[in-house]
C-alpha cells in the first residue's frame, strides 16, 4: 500500500486526508493518505523516506513551503518561480518539488465568475502561499497588487523577489494598519484558523461590493469573511482553491484527473 502525507505545523485543521482518501476509494487505489505535524528538523528524514519509497508523495503546508526546498533535488518551473513547494513526488529517483497552489487559486477565482482582470488587489500577509497568489494574479492580469504585513520586511522581500522575476509587475507595499483603495482583498495570513481570531484591521469604512477572499477553508467562515458579508461584500473562502490544488496533486501522483461533484461539500465537513 502506498503512503501519502500532508505535513505542517499546525496541521489539525487540514482536511486533505478526507479529500484524498475519498478520491483514493473512488478510484480504487491501493493507498492511504494521512496528516502529520512536523518540526523543521524532521524535513531531512521525511525527504529521505520519499527517496527510499517508504512515502510516495507529500503535500506541504505552513510553515514548510519554502523550508523544504533545500532538501529537494529539483523544482518545477512554478515552484522555482515562486520559491514555494506544496507537492512532492519521486521521478527518476529524484525528489521533485511542485506548486499546485498557483493553478488552484486561478481555478478557484474563475469558478466564482469574478472578473479579476484590471482589478486592484490588496493582500494581507507575506507567508508561504503569497508568492503563489501573486504569480497567479499577475498571470490573470490584475491592475495592481498591494502587500501589507505586520513584519514589513517580509512584504518588501516579496516585492524585490518579483521585481527581479517579472518586469512591470506593479507591486506596492503599505504599512500594516493602512488600507489602500482596492477591489479585492485576500487574507493570506493564518489569522482565522481559530474561531476567535480577528485581523486587527478596520474595514468598516470601506464601501460595499468589494470581494473579500480568505485562503482559510476551515473554519468555513472566519471573522474576516463574516464581517465583510455583514457590510454587503462578496465573500469566498479557500475551499475551492484547496480542492483544485489537491486535484492537481492527485493527478501528478496517480495519473487520474478527478471529477468534481457535489459530494465533496459533504465529505469536507468543516467547523
Amino acid at each position: 500500500m502506498k503512503k501519502y502525507l500532508v505535513i505542517g505545523n499546525p496541521i489539525e485543521h487540514s482536511l486533505s486526508p478526507e479529500l484524498h482518501n475519498y478520491w483514493i476509494k473512488e478510484y480504487k487505489i491501493n493507498a492511504e493518505y494521512n496528516k502529520k505535524k512536523l518540526d523543521s528538523n524532521d524535513l531531512k528524514d521525511l525527504i529521505f523516506k520519499i527517496k527510499k519509497k517508504e512515502i510516495s508523495g507529500v503535500n506541504v503546508t505552513v510553515p514548510f513551503k519554502k523550508k523544504v526546498i533545500s532538501f529537494l533535488d529539483e523544482l518545477t518551473f512554478d515552484a522555482e518561480t515562486t520559491q514555494s513547494v506544496n507537492t512532492i513526488y519521486l521521478k527518476d529517483n529524484k525528489t521533485i518539488g511542485h506548486n499546485t497552489d498557483i493553478s488552484g487559486f486561478e481555478s478557484a477565482i474563475k469558478s466564482t465568475n469574478y472578473k479579476i482582470m484590471e482589478k486592484k488587489i490588496l493582500i494581507l500577509g507575506a507567508g508561504g502561499v503569497v508568492s503563489s497568489i501573486i504569480f497567479a494574479l499577475l498571470k490573470m492580469k490584475v491592475s495592481s497588487i498591494t502587500l501589507t504585513n505586520r513584519t514589513k520586511a517580509k512584504a518588501e522581500f516579496l516585492k524585490t523577489f518579483f521585481d527581479k522575476k517579472i518586469d512591470n509587475n506593479n507591486i506596492e507595499i503599505v504599512d500594516w494598519g493602512k488600507i489602500p483603495e482596492f477591489d479585492m482583498v485576500i487574507n493570506a495570513t493564518s489569522v482565522g484558523l481559530k474561531k476567535d481570531d480577528q485581523i486587527d484591521l478596520d474595514f468598516s469604512k470601506i464601501s460595499s461590493n468589494k470581494f473579500f477572499y480568505d485562503v482559510i477553508y476551515n473554519p468555513r467562515e472566519t471573522k474576516f469573511l463574516k464581517e465583510a458579508k455583514e457590510h454587503g461584500n462578496k465573500i469566498e473562502n479557500g475551499k475551492k482553491m484547496f480542492i483544485f490544488q489537491a486535484a492537481e496533486a492527485f493527478k501528478i501522483w496517480h495519473g487520474i484527473e478527478v471529477k468534481m461533484n457535489g459530494k465533496l461539500d459533504n465529505i469536507l465537513k468543516d467547523d
